[in-house]
C-alpha cells in the first residue's frame, strides 16, 4: 500500500506540503523541498528497489516493477593505479553502467512513477544531455508524451541519444536557470510534469547510491570522503539523504564527509562556500569543458551550502585538470565525462596541496560515460603527443613491432 500520509518539507524554511498535490518548491520561499525523512531497513534481495523498499513507501512498487530498465547496483572499482599516483586509496562508484549511461536513471525512475501517481500524462525536463536522455527513455518505457528542452548550444553529439526515443526537443534561447523556472510555472498550466534537476522525487532516486555506499562501507570499512561532480547539487542531496536515514534508523554510525566538485568556469557553489556566504549568486557567463555540471544557478545551490556547513566542502577545479585527470582515469580503463573526471582532479589538488588530504580513502561517484561527450576527447589528447599510425600490409609486421 502507498504511503500518502507523509509530507514534503521544505529544506530552508521548514513548511509542510501535501505530497498527493504536485509540488517541488516552497510556496513561502522557493527553496527545494523534500520528503520527509523515513526509518527502515535493508532487506535480503538482489533487486534495488526490493532491497531498499522501506524507504520508499510512497512510491507504487508494482510500477518500479513495470518501470525500471535495471539501473543501480553499479560496482565500486578499487584503482591502484591512481591510489599510488594520488597517494590515497581511490574508490570509483561506477553511475556510467546505468541503463542510459549516467546516474540519471535512479532518479528519472522515480520521478516517473510519481508524475504517474498525481495523473500526469506528459512529462519533461530542463537538461544539459544526461538528463535528457534519461527522460526520453523511461518517458517512452511508461508511454508518456516527453518534452525535452534544451540551450540552441547543445553540441550535435547530444542530440541523438535524447531524439531517439522519439521525445519532443525543443530549443529554448534563453539562459538555463530562466528556462528551468520557466518551465515549472508553465508545467502547472499544461499539465506537464518537469523531472528537473532538484525535483523531491528524482532526489528520492539518487538516495539508492547512498544506500549501496553504505552497504559497500559495512563490507569495506569506513571512507574519509565522498566526492560529487556538482552541478544543481540534486544528487549530493540524495546521496546524503540517504545516510541520514539510514543513520536514523540505525543501520549506519558514521557519514562520510562530502566534497562537491565544480568547474573553475562556472562554481556559484564552490565560490559561496570559499566566501562563507549562505547564498550563491549566478554565473553570467559559464564557460567550460565540464557541462554535465555548469550549472550557473543551481537550484538546490542553497541547500547544498547548508548541508555542507555540517557534512563537507566544496571546491572548483580548472578545464586543464578535469582534462589531465579525464586521462589518469582512461589510463586506468575507464572512460568518463569531464563532469565525472573532475572528482580525481579535486582529490589531486588536494593531495598535492595539503597533508591532510594524504593516506585517506575517497569514493568517487563516476556519473556519466565519455562517449556522451566524445568531442571532450580531442581537448583532452591535446595535453600529450598522439598520433594514429598508418601502414601496409607488408610493413604491418614491422610496424607493429616498433610499437
Amino acid at each position: 500500500m502507498i504511503n500518502m500520509n507523509m509530507r514534503l518539507i521544505c529544506t530552508s524554511c521548514g513548511k509542510d506540503h501535501p505530497i498527493d498535490e504536485p509540488h517541488q518548491r516552497c510556496e513561502d520561499c522557493n527553496e527545494p523541498l523534500e520528503v520527509e525523512h523515513v526509518r527502515g531497513k535493508i532487506k535480503d534481495s538482489e533487486i534495488v528497489w526490493e532491497r531498499y523498499s522501506d524507504f520508499y513507501s510512497f512510491i507504487n512498487q508494482k510500477l518500479i516493477n513495470e518501470l525500471s530498465l535495471g539501473e543501480g547496483n553499479t560496482p565500486v572499482v578499487f584503482s591502484k593505479r591512481l591510489s599510488h599516483e594520488l597517494g590515497n586509496e581511490i574508490y570509483l562508484k561506477d553511475e556510467t553502467q546505468n541503463p542510459t549511461w549516467s546516474f540519471k536513471d535512479r532518479g528519472t525512475l522515480i520521478g516517473v512513477i510519481r508524475a504517474i501517481q498525481l495523473g500526469y500524462q506528459r512529462i519533461g525536463t530542463v537538461s544539459t544531455g544526461n538528463m535528457a536522455a534519461s527522460v526520453s527513455a523511461y518517458g517512452a518505457r511508461a508511454g508518456l508524451k516527453t518534452a525535452i528542452l534544451v540551450r540552441p548550444d547543445i553540441p550535435e553529439e547530444k542530440i541523438y541519444p535524447i531524439v531517439v526515443y522519439g521525445s519532443n526537443l525543443i530549443e529554448v534561447e534563453a539562459k538555463f536557470g530562466m528556462i528551468y523556472r520557466k518551465s515549472l510555472e508553465i508545467g502547472k498550466k499544461a499539465g506537464i510534469y518537469f523531472i528537473n534537476s532538484d525535483d523531491p522525487f528524482r532526489v528520492e532516486g539518487y538516495k539508492t547510491i547512498g544506500f549501496e555506499i553504505a552497504e559497500w562501507i559495512s563490507k569495506n570499512g569506513n571512507l574519509d570522503y565522498v566526492v560529487v561532480p556538482t552541478g544543481s547539487g540534486g544528487l549530493l542531496r540524495g546521496i546524503l539523504k540517504a545516510f541520514l536515514e539510514l543513520k536514523s534508523s540505525g543501520l549506519v554510525s558514521e557519514i562520510p564527509k562530502f566534497i562537491a566538485v565544480q568547474a573553475e568556469g562556472c562554481s556559484p557553489i564552490a565560490k559561496a562556500y570559499e566566501k562563507g556566504v549562505d547564498y550563491i549568486e549566478e554565473v553570467e557567463e559559464p564557460k567550460t569543458i565540464a557541462g554535465a555540471i555548469a550549472d550557473p544557478l543551481p537550484p538546490s545551490g542553497n541547500e547544498v551550502l547548508r548541508k555542507l556547513k555540517k557534512h563537507g566542502m566544496a571546491m572548483a577545479v580548472s578545464d586543464r585538470e578535469i582534462l589531465e585527470a579525464q586521462r589518469m582515469l582512461s589510463k586506468s580503463g575507464i572512460f568518463v565525462q569531464p563532469a565525472s573526471a573532475a572528482t580525481i582532479a579535486a582529490i589531486r589538488r588536494l593531495s598535492d596541496g595539503y597533508t591532510d588530504y594524504t593516506d585517506k580513502r575517497f569514493l568517487c561517484i563516476l556519473t556519466g560515460a565519455g562517449i556522451k561527450v566524445v568531442s571532450a576527447v580531442k581537448e583532452m589528447l591535446k595535453l600529450e603527443s598522439f598520433n594514429i599510425q598508418k601502414t601496409d600490409l607488408e610493413e604491418l609486421k614491422t610496424t607493429l613491432e616498433s610499437v
